[in-house]
């Protein structure tokens, strides 16, 4: 045509395999939001977070090769390791206090209580929760977060993007668009910034990951000692 109008950033197959397991639980998360908790579709929904879990872990391990961040050479070091635990344990607290009615935006989209109808804990559902959360969630998360969306709004080519070389605009921008998926927008704001600082410091997603399921595990065991049904 003769103009030079820019191209649209593109997504590119390494792209994709970032983002089809978020979508994927995305996908199951609004099934379990639309399904009648009254169990009338003939089944308890709360199950669905088993094959929300089941589906999006086992398309991670279909994938686990496509994801050179995640190959042994770049696993953490003790250190790095010790500092995930740390930057984990310190997000946690931070997310069960950042609950005032003014840092939390909207309901969750669905709702996890695990008691039988005799208001017992479950705990067949405990089990899948707390694997979900700690084992699939950050894992799927920090791949389609950090690893890509950070790198790709540094430059649509992302592998080629070092972490270390991520600048603020897209670890701002990235940190924002993971506090639209939570309601507690605060501590979403503070959780995303510390993973993308832990992944930008050490260029290792590992560091991230780990954090994450950390934080995760702790807030899970904390809810069903607790219950603090609401956090789930």
């Amino acid at each position: 045509t003769g103009t030079d109008e820019p191209m649209a950033p593109t997504v590119s197959r390494e792209g994709w395999m970032r983002i089809a397991p978020f979508i994927l639980f995305m996908l199951l998360l609004a099934a379990r939001g639309a399904a009648p908790a009254d169990g009338s579709w003939g089944f308890d929904p709360r199950w669905l977070y088993a094959l929300q879990t089941l589906a999006v872990g086992g398309l991670l391990v279909a994938l686990w090769r496509q994801y050179g961040e995640l190959a042994r050479p770049q696993w953490p070091s003790l250190a790095e390791f010790g500092l995930a635990v740390v930057a984990g344990l310190a997000v946690f607290g931070l997310w069960i206090v950042l609950d005032k009615p003014w840092m939390v935006i909207g309901d969750a989209t669905a709702s996890f209580t695990p008691l039988d109808a005799e208001g017992q804990i479950d705990w067949s559902l405990v089990g899948f929760r707390l694997a979900g959360a700690a084992l699939v969630v950050p894992v799927m998360e920090e791949l389609f977060w950090r690893s890509f969306l950070m790198r790709w709004i540094e430059r649509p080519v992302f592998q080629g993007v070092a972490p270390q070389s991520v600048g603020l605009k897209a670890i701002v921008l990235s940190t924002f668009v993971f506090t639209l998926a939570h309601t507690q927008w605060l501590a979403a704001v503070v959780a995303g910034l510390v993973y993308a600082l832990l992944y930008v410091r050490t260029g290792k997603l590992w560091v991230a990951g780990i954090a994450h399921a950390v934080t995760n595990l702790a807030l899970g065991i904390w809810v069903v000692q607790t219950e603090h049904w609401q956090f789930w």
